[in-house]
C-alpha cells in the first residue's frame, strides 16, 4: 500500500523539496512538484551524494555466527558428503526449504543451471518437444531446453519484464510440452492466466524463481504454484552459498525423477524408504549433488530470508512513495506489488536515449543506476540467433519446424522496446533512511530536469 497523502507531504518536506508556503499552494491539487529544477551534477551542479551509493549482494551482508557454526559442524564431522551420515545438513535444509515454500519436496543441487537441467529431465523434455520461454531471461533457461534436445520457442515479455501471458497461446503447437515462467528481478510473473492456458492445453509449467526467492503471488510463494520450480543460490540471489540451486515440486513422480537424475540414477536412504523403493526406473543421469558445506550455509541463510525480503520491500516502497507524485511517472508493472520482493525501482523513460541520459545523470548524482539487469534478450544473442549447439547433429534444430523458426529481433520487438526504455535503482536491504532519501531526491531532481 502507498503512504497516506499526509505522510507523503511530510516526507517531501523532510527532503527539503517543499517549504511550508509552497506546500500550502500545491496540496490543493494533490501534487508536490518542485517549483524549479536544480542544476544537474552532470551539468556542473552539486551532486546529491559525494560518493556512489550502490546495492551489494544481499545474503553475505547477513552472514554471522549461524553460518559459521553450521560450517564448523561439517568440518568437525569430517563428513562433507551428504549421503554418508544421518545428520545431513543438505537434508535438513531441503526439509526446511520445502516447509518454508509450502511444497512437499525440495532437492538441493549444485546450481540454478543444473536445477533447470534436472527439471527438464523430470518433465521428460526431449527431441521433438517444444518449450515456451520468455525472450528476456538468463541463458540457462534456453540452454537447458537445448541440452535436453528440445526446441526453445520465445514469447514476449510485458512491462513486468516477465513473460507476457497474452503472447503464449499463439506460440503453442502440438509439440509444445511445457512453459517456463521466470520471475525476474524480484517481481512475480502473472501466473493465474498462464496456469489457465497450461491447463487448457495440457502443458507443464516450470517456474524459474532464481531471481525472486521469497517472492509471492496472491499469497503463495513463487515456485510452489507450477508443476515444478527451480531456483539458484548464486551470489546475486536473495540468499546465497556462492553457488547452489534447488528443485521444488508437489509431484512425487517429478521429485523421484529429479532425485535419480541428480544422483547417477540412484535412490538412496532416506528417500528409498520414504518412496517405498520408488516408482521410477533408473535412467541415464548426472551428478549434481549438493555438498554438506553448501547445505550448511543455506540452512543458516534460510533463517534470514524473510528479514532480507521485508527490508527490501520496505525500502522499495519508501522510494516508490517518494516519487509517486512526479508528473506522468510510470513504474515497472507488478502483478502482485505486495508479493514483489522489492529488488529495484524501475521507471519507464519512454525510449532508450532518454533512459540512458537518465541513468547517466543519476550516476552523476551519486546513485548507482542501471537498466533491467541479470538477464539477456536471448533471441538477439549471436550464438542463439545462429542456433549454435554442442554438435552439428544436435537434435534441437534438425526438424523442419526448427528450420522454419526464426530467432533474432523479428521475434521479440516488444521485449526489445520494454527492456531498452526502463531504468532505475537496485535496492539494498541495508540502505539507511538517509540513503533512501538521497535516492528519492536524486530521482526527483533528474526526472524533473528532463521533463
Amino acid at each position: 500500500m502507498f503512504f497516506q497523502e499526509t505522510n507523503r507531504r511530510n516526507f517531501l518536506v523532510t527532503l527539503g523539496i517543499l517549504g511550508g508556503a509552497a506546500m500550502s499552494s500545491r496540496l490543493t491539487r494533490g501534487k508536490a512538484i518542485e517549483s524549479s529544477a536544480e542544476r544537474l551534477a552532470i551539468e556542473g551542479g552539486e551532486p546529491v551524494r559525494k560518493s556512489l551509493l550502490s546495492a551489494r549482494p544481499y545474503g553475505p551482508q547477513f552472514y554471522d555466527d549461524r553460518e559459521k557454526q553450521e560450517l564448523i559442524e561439517v568440518l568437525e564431522s569430517r563428513q562433507p558428503f551428504r549421503w554418508w551420515h544421518e545428520n545431513s545438513k543438505v537434508l535438513q535444509f531441503e526439509k526446511a526449504y520445502a516447509a518454508h515454500l509450502g511444497v512437499k519436496y525440495a532437492l538441493g543441487v549444485t546450481s540454478g543451471t543444473t536445477a533447470l537441467v534436472t527439471a527438464m529431465a523430470a518433465l521428460e523434455v526431449g527431441p521433438g518437444d517444444e518449450v515456451i520461454l520468455p525472450a528476456w531471461t538468463w541463458y540457462a533457461d534456453y540452454d537447458a531446453i537445448v541440452l535436453a534436445g528440445g526446441l526453445p520457442v520465445f514469447a514476449e515479455v510485458d512491462e513486468s519484464f516477465n513473460i507476457d501471458p497474452t503472447d503464449i497461446e499463439s506460440k503453442i503447437t502440438p509439440q509444445t510440452k511445457a512453459i517456463i515462467v521466470c520471475h525476474l528481478q524480484g517481481t512475480p510473473a502473472d501466473l493465474e492466466p498462464i496456469l489457465d492456458i497450461a491447463k487448457k492445453y495440457g502443458l507443464r509449467v516450470l517456474e524459474d524463481f532464481a531471481q525472486c526467492v521469497g517472492g509471492k503471488y496472491k499469497g503463495r510463494y513463487v515456485g510452489s504454484l507450477g508443476d515444478i520450480g527451480i531456483n539458484s543460490f548464486q551470489l546475486s540471489k536473495t540468499i546465497t552459498s556462492g553457488e547452489g540451486g534447488a528443485v521444488v515440486t508437489n509431484d512425487v513422480v517429478l521429485f523421484e525423477r529429479s532425485l535419480r537424475f541428480h544422483d547417477v540414477g540412484s535412490l538412496r536412504s532416506p528417500y528409498q524408504e520414504m518412496l517405498k523403493g520408488g516408482i521410477v526406473a533408473p535412467y541415464a543421469s548426472c551428478n549434481f549433488r549438493m555438498s554438506e558445506f553448501t547445505g550448511a550455509v543455506l540452512k543458516a541463510q534460510l533463517e534470514k530470508l524473510e528479514t532480507i525480503c521485508s527490508r527490501l520491500r520496505e525500502n522499495a516502497r519508501f522510494v516508490r512513495e517518494g516519487i509517486a507524485d512526479l508528473p506522468g511517472i510510470k513504474l515497472r508493472k507488478s502483478p502482485d506489488i505486495d508479493g514483489d520482493i522489492g529488488y529495484a525501482v524501475y521507471l519507464d523513460l519512454g525510449n532508450r536515449q532518454n533512459r540512458d541520459r537518465f541513468l547517466r545523470a543519476l550516476r552523476a548524482e551519486g546513485i548507482a543506476a542501471v537498466g533491467p539487469a541479470g538477464s539477456v534478450i536471448l533471441p538477439i544473442d549471436r550464438r542463439i540467433e545462429a542456433k549454435s549447439t554442442v554438435h552439428r547433429e544436435w537434435p534441437s534444430f534438425r526438424t523442419k519446424r526448427a528450420g522454419e523458426l526464426r530467432y533474432g529481433a523479428e521475434c521479440c520487438p516488444k521485449t526489445i522496446d520494454i527492456i531498452n526504455r526502463f531504468g532505475g535503482v537496485i535496492m539494498d536491504p541495508n540502505f539507511t533512511e538517509d540513503d533512501l532519501k538521497d535516492i528519492v531526491k536524486a530521482i526527483r531532481k533528474v526526472y524533473l530536469a528532463m521533463s
